[in-house]
């Protein structure tokens, strides 16, 4: 059983536990991020201007482009992404969709409802 708490975070209660795990969002959206990139055929996380001015920076934000509500049961992640030339959107999106939900849950032991994927745009430079 999950708590929220007032800061983002989600007190993840055990019974017999020694004590307790506190869960923030943006750990979540971490998972997520990274899990998407390893999906072939994504390019990167697509961010708002804001996130993108940050990159430039030299700052890295690994949950780029990564929206999660955590409720008391539930994780729903949305997400868009830069896809690479010449692969499957759909197929794509489901690896994706799988892999996020499969990491989520494996690590944080969160249960995943949903995984909305956005296919922001798509990267046509051919690299020879």
């Amino acid at each position: 059983m999950k708590e929220p708490d007032n800061q983002g975070n989600y007190k993840k209660l055990n019974d017999g536990s020694i004590g307790s795990v506190h869960i923030a969002d943006e750990v979540v959206a971490i998972i997520a991020g990274l899990a998407a990139t390893e999906a072939e055929g994504v390019e990167a996380m697509a961010g708002n201007i804001t996130n993108e001015l940050v990159s430039k920076l030299g700052m890295k934000n690994l949950s780029k482009g990564v929206k999660v509500e955590v409720t008391a049961q539930n994780v729903a992640v949305d997400m868009a992404l830069t896809m690479k030339y010449g692969y499957s959107i759909p197929e794509t999106s489901r690896t994706v969709q799988e892999k996020v939900k499969a990491a989520i849950e494996n690590m944080t032991g969160l249960n995943v409802t949903e995984v909305n994927v956005r296919i922001a745009g798509v990267n046509i430079n051919q690299e020879s």
